[in-house]
């Protein structure tokens, strides 16, 4: 058996909230709509909109923060008032909460506002009131200006944002407001486009660096760090693994100052220690990064060619390995390309036992020239530890794809030190809509599975298989509840619709002297029908499931399960077709047997039937949706790995050794060279063959769009050349 307070830090544990992660959801997505419709409402620009609003966000954060410190800071301040340990309410405010909110920055206070007074003017004073009394490095950094633009364009649309933001419960936690925050960050930068690329990389993205990385405990740094998601997500991770978040420090580099100051409020409203400071990377070091580092983790801008070789050639951070510079006689001061010097700062800044985690072009993983030498010297260093190839579509910029690289001091000193695992994870995503993708939770954690066992942590592996096997049998519960409730309705719907016939036929023959021609054989022949509608008995397959933690145990579980699974489709579908026969049959009922104003018609819950019947056997099909998908997780992994070992899987992952990486393949760290294609057999489902092929629809779907718009853009500017 496992060891489960060994694992404890590594078993995934999802912390309960004050809400459900569906009324988070659904708060989410009625704050944005809400939001965002005010925004072009006003007719303003989703680049001006974004840090006002995340600025009242913050506020509301504020208002609910100190209120749960409000006593305790009343209670000390007159316990001490008029004594010699007299303290000033500001600053056991700030001992205790980690800053002070006047009352004129009281949500409450600012929401009931008179209509006469500027609201942009009270809620710069807010702002101002909230940075008095905070330490430097967090003064100016809530927006303030920025709300008298807002005013300008329309004097309602402050009174009314606050108003939304007040849907906030006032019980809502830091957890609560942290997915807030990071929710309107995406949607912002989704709807910036390219631009907001440059502040936010996709949540999916960041969680699968930090699975692999796993910042427990120590310095965090972020030399490229947009709005500080990687210091969210690590600190999520932290806590869902029942770690300290004090345990971690962070640091933080950004040039954009606005981007800077989002980072900031990032930190507060998710109560992380760290600092941000606003600076160009490529010519300053504020925090003297060389050696210095637990955990380095960034998705750098790609493809830059502006920086000067004078800016970095006496920079230990980027000269380590060599500049990439071009040979020869060109002798201008410039850099080929800044994504080795990237590479490369990511390096040098980690201790000794530090890993390393970053978004970099696939080109940079089979770069020639300078650039080639730089690699090679790194992967010979022994402190390459893997290479993911990333879907496209997952970012929000272009569909440029991406390639994940992670370094491991410590795997320099290991068994490990020559093999480098090679990860293709391009046919691993869920498609969010027509032009961006995702990975979900559990992919991301079935891909941390294999570099687990890559790097021979059995026991997580078995971890992950024993906390689905859980999941599958909560997920099983509701499957015999869904199908008694489906059941039950079919037999009463029946029942009943059956006597309403016998019924109506009887009152109309007795109000009407009998019933002839046409009518008379319409309603006999739907009588015959129903009477002859046997009642619905589906038989529900049984299945006894016990947790199960040894690999051995836990195939067993799977087979059972996929057994269990199989005899499910032969239940739904006689459901599902005694659902749509007595659906049918009710339709016809209702035009020809329903007498107007027949009260027997709603008392035997005839009103509705047909809408009762779809919710309920949409109950049942969500109850077995999500057993299946648990046991999809399971499979997935299993069927790759039937021995909890890492094995080389053709098309999905390889380890590979020195005399591959080096010297058959010439330091390309291009995962597609290694793992090679899967050829699929007569093996595959037709579930699984929709699905790919709905994939390859949508990108054929997505290029074929983007190549009609390049047409027309050409067509548009040589019409415009000739005239």
């Amino acid at each position: 058996m496992l060891d489960t307070v060994t694992l404890r830090p590594f078993i995934r544990i999802r912390k309960i909230y004050s809400m459900t992660n569906e009324q988070l959801k659904k708060l989410e997505n009625d704050l944005w709509a809400s939001a965002n419709s005010l925004r072009a409402y006003g007719g303003i620009k989703a680049a001006d909109y974004a840090v006002p609003v995340l600025g009242l966000i913050f506020l509301r954060f504020s208002e609910n923060k100190y209120s749960q410190y409000e006593a305790e800071i009343l209670n000390e301040y007159l316990a001490t008032k008029g004594s010699r340990l007299e303290r000033s309410i500001e600053s056991i405010a700030l001992s205790k909460c980690g800053f002070y909110l006047p009352d004129y920055a009281r949500y409450d206070y600012l929401l009931t506002l008179p209509g006469d007074k500027s609201m942009a003017k009270a809620l710069q004073k807010a702002m101002e009131g909230i940075e008095e009394h905070q330490d430097e490095k967090f003064k100016d950094v809530l927006p303030k200006e920025a709300y008298f633009e807002i005013e300008k364009k329309k004097a309602d649309i402050l009174p009314q944002l606050l108003k939304t933001f007040s849907d906030i419960p006032k019980d809502a936690t830091g957890d609560v407001f942290g997915k807030i925050y990071e929710y309107f960050l995406g949607e912002f930068a989704m709807s910036e486009g390219q631009k907001g690329g440059e502040f936010f990389t996709p949540t999916s993205v960041v969680r699968f660096i930090v699975e692999v990385i796993e910042p427990f405990a120590g310095k965090i740094y972020d030399p490229a760090c947009g709005s500080g998601g990687m210091f969210v997500q690590s600190a999520k991770f932290i806590q869902e693994t029942k770690h300290d978040l004090s345990d971690i420090y962070v640091y933080g580099q950004e040039y954009m100052g606005e981007t800077a100051r989002l980072a900031k409020m990032n930190l507060m409203v998710n109560n992380i220690r760290g600092e941000i400071t606003e600076t160009n990377s490529y010519e300053s070091d504020p925090y003297n990064s060389l050696g210095k580092f637990d955990f380095v983790m960034a998705n750098p801008p790609f493809n830059v060619k502006s920086v000067k070789e004078s800016t970095v050639k006496n920079d230990p951070r980027f000269y380590q390995f060599g500049l990439p510079k071009n040979k020869g006689k060109n002798t201008d001061d410039s850099i080929t390309d800044a994504n080795y010097l990237w590479v490369s700062l990511f390096a040098t800044s980690l201790n000794e036992k530090g890993r390393a985690g970053f978004v970099m072009p696939n080109s940079a993983s089979d770069a020639g020239n300078s650039e080639y030498e730089i690699r090679k010297k790194i992967v010979d260093s022994g402190i390459v530890d893997c290479m993911v190839s990333m879907p496209s579509n997952m970012f929000f910029t272009v569909t440029l794809p991406a390639t994940l690289w992670f370094f491991d001091k410590q795997k320099a000193h290991s068994e490990r030190k020559d093999t480098i695992l090679f990860l293709d994870a391009r046919n691993v995503y869920h498609q969010i809509d027509r032009a961006h993708r995702e990975w979900k939770e559990e992919q991301i954690q079935n891909l941390a599975a294999i570099v687990r066992l890559y790097r021979g942590e059995t026991d997580r592996y078995l971890a992950l298989i024993s906390h689905y096997a859980k999941q599958a049998m909560e997920a099983q519960a509701a499957v015999p509840i869904a199908f008694e409730a489906l059941q039950t309705k079919l037999k009463t719907g029946l029942t009943n619709l059956q006597k309403y016939a016998a019924d109506s036929q009887a009152k109309r023959t007795a109000k009407e002297g009998g019933l002839f021609g046409e009518a008379k054989g319409a309603v006999a022949d739907l009588i015959q029908k129903l009477t002859a509608l046997p009642l619905p008995v589906a038989a529900l397959p049984l299945c006894s499931l016990s947790e199960a933690e040894e690999n051995a145990a836990q195939l067993a579980f799977a087979k059972t399960l996929r057994e269990y699974l199989t005899a499910l489709k032969a239940t739904d579908a006689l459901l599902k077709t005694h659902k749509d026969t007595l659906s049918e049959l009710w339709a016809e009922a209702d035009k020809s047997l329903k007498i107007k104003n027949d009260r027997a018609w709603p008392e035997l819950e005839l009103n509705n039937l047909p809408k009762a019947l779809d919710e309920l056997y949409q109950h049942w099909k969500t109850a077995t949706d999500t057993l299946t998908y648990w046991h999809s997780n399971m499979d997935w992994l299993q069927s790759r790995f039937p021995e909890a070992k890492y094995v080389d899987i053709v098309g999905l992952c390889k380890a590979a050794d020195k005399t591959e990486y080096a010297d058959e393949q010439d330091y390309s760290l291009n995962a597609g060279r290694y793992v090679g294609v899967e050829v699929e057999g007569d093996e595959i489902s037709v579930r699984e063959f929709k699905n790919r092929f709905n994939d390859l629809l949508t990108e054929f779907t997505i290029k074929s769009e983007r190549a009609i718009e390049l047409s027309n853009l050409i067509t548009k500017m040589g019409k415009e050349f000739i005239a």
